[in-house]
């Protein structure tokens, strides 16, 4: 093996031979060999090796094997040094090759290591973007599982950052054909990810490029196949669908095909649903979804039957007034609890989908279920009233640090919803029942637009989907707004406002059955 000094002699041979470099193929074989040495010689090499690599083609591939031993060294410093060098080699045919290490070397847990890698890819992203693309999907699609990881999360995190010239049309269309194998086998992590990938890529920004979107959830979530409720997996999978849909449905983008499975798959299971984790409240969680898409449910097949199984999940919440005695008391032992953050998602939605059928109450419903209504929205309003009382007396005169405390949060937020739910009440009070009012659900931003301004999303050649926050962590701040039992209680220390947790981001399921892989080195 060669020594420190017969590795300078020969770098000095090749650096002066100019346009004859050519003509000295053993200098450069002497260089090659001193990945043999110690670590001196090895430090030169993986210095040299890669400054004259493209003079010599016949030996690439072992030019490669050599800064590939380089790059799996002991010695920390000697493998640093290999893996800044590696984009070097990513000439020609040789650059997916060299993308797929740079991605297998993405397993790397020591931070400098990883950062050099995650600086070489973006390197040669700028070379050649679909042949780097090429080798990392490889590696997603057959590599180990922690390189398939990391990989998925390098172009979550990274291709945003690249410049229009190299996101080009072709290549997105690339990433969007490659990404649709991978969803064939994901969890519901990977799932999340790759929709972030896909969303941010401008092609997929119009109407068209949504529609795309919203059809890859769809057959993600199996809204072909029947639905389990008592499988956390398949609760898991759903919502995990839906959360990510959501935010792509537009007047022109619609939800039908999304609501009608809700409809007459999941609310009529509603009460058997298996949450994913103990902290979620899984039947709100259902029905918050099913309230953000009702509004962008277009023309739907089965609209009164559906219609009618949401009229009689609402009824299940609201409940009738209790019986009395002779002396006026209530005959039972307490009164009905009025939910009212289940109420406002499923009134809101049936409020939402009566539009398009508003004879639906008058002429669709028999007398006695018709009197039965009347009657438990009459009582339901009377309780109402007494709560938004309430609320507005304990908030009255408060400001600025005053309302940041958790209590007065509780009750803003509260005030929010059975506000949301008078004004659709009073609209099913109308003869006919009218639906025009427009409410902003308790949990969304309220948006600020001014009057007449158009929804800049429903551009068809260069809008972005809704700014919508990307569901993960930040549904474990799920609240739910329980008042106090009693038609007139004045009590307000007793408003229950739980915590409940949507599903927590960094919780993997297998969608897919995806099997651990072991495969060691495949460069």
């Amino acid at each position: 093996m060669p020594t420190v000094e017969e590795l300078y002699r020969n770098y000095g041979i090749l650096a002066d031979a100019k346009e004859q470099v050519e003509e000295h193929r053993d200098a450069y074989q002497v260089i090659l060999d001193g990945v043999k040495g110690g670590p001196k010689e090895k430090r030169l090499a993986a210095q040299f090796i890669p400054k004259f690599f493209k003079h010599f083609p016949e030996l690439a591939d072992a030019a490669i094997n050599a800064q590939l031993d380089l790059c799996e060294d002991e010695d920390v410093s000697i493998r640093r040094q290999a893996i800044k060098e590696l984009p070097q080699f990513a000439t020609g045919e040789n650059l997916p090759r060299v993308a797929d290490i740079l991605a297998q070397l993405l397993q790397s847990d020591d931070s400098a290591e990883f950062n050099l890698v995650n600086n070489a890819l973006l390197s040669i992203f700028k070379m050649d973007a679909k042949g780097t693309l090429g080798g990392l999907f490889s590696q997603i699609l057959q590599g180990e599982d922690i390189v398939r990881e990391r990989a998925i999360k390098f172009l979550s995190t990274k291709l945003r950052t690249l410049p229009e010239d190299v996101l080009t049309k072709e290549v997105e269309d690339f990433i969007l054909s490659e990404s649709k194998k991978v969803l064939y086998d994901v969890t519901g992590e990977e799932f999340v990810l790759f929709m972030k990938i896909l969303s941010a890529l401008k092609s997929l920004q119009t109407v068209s490029g949504r529609q795309q979107l919203v059809e890859l959830v769809s057959d993600q979530a199996g809204l072909q196949q029947m639905f389990n409720p008592s499988d956390p997996d398949s609760v898991d999978r759903l919502l995990q669908c839906m959360r990510q849909a959501v935010p792509f449905f537009s007047k022109n983008v619609h939800s039908t095909k999304f609501v009608t499975y809700f409809c007459e798959h999941v609310l009529p299971n509603l009460s058997s649903l298996t949450s994913p984790a103990e902290s979620i409240d899984i039947q709100l969680e259902v029905l918050k979804l099913l309230a953000e898409m009702s509004s962008y449910c277009g023309d739907m097949e089965k609209l009164e039957s559906n219609l009618k199984k949401l009229f009689d999940k609402l009824l299940e919440y609201m409940p009738l007034p209790p019986e009395e005695a002779e002396n006026g008391e209530n005959a039972g032992n307490e009164e009905p609890k009025l939910q009212f953050s289940y109420v406002e998602c499923l009134l809101f939605s049936f409020h939402q989908l009566g539009r398009k059928l508003p004879d639906f109450l008058t002429d669709r419903l028999n007398a006695e279920k018709l009197k039965d209504f009347k009657i438990r929205l009459q009582y339901f309003a009377r309780g109402l009233q007494v709560y938004i009382r309430q609320l507005r007396l304990a908030l009255q005169g408060k400001t600025g640090e005053a309302l940041k405390t958790e209590e007065n949060k509780i009750k803003v937020v509260a005030l929010k919803i059975t506000n949301n739910i008078n004004v659709l009440i009073k609209d099913l009070f109308h003869i006919p029942p009218s639906y025009k009012s427009t409410v902003t659900l308790s949990w969304k931003p309220v948006q600020k637009a001014e009057a007449g301004q158009k929804r800049t999303s429903e551009d068809t050649t260069s809008s972005s989907p809704p700014k919508k926050p990307i569901p993960g962590p930040k549904r474990d701040a799920r609240q739910i707004y329980n008042p106090p039992s009693g038609k007139y209680s004045s009590n307000l220390s007793n408003f229950s406002y739980e915590q409940r947790g949507g599903f927590r981001g960094g919780r993997s399921r297998g969608w897919g059955n995806r099997g651990n892989r072991s495969r060691g080195r495949t460069y």
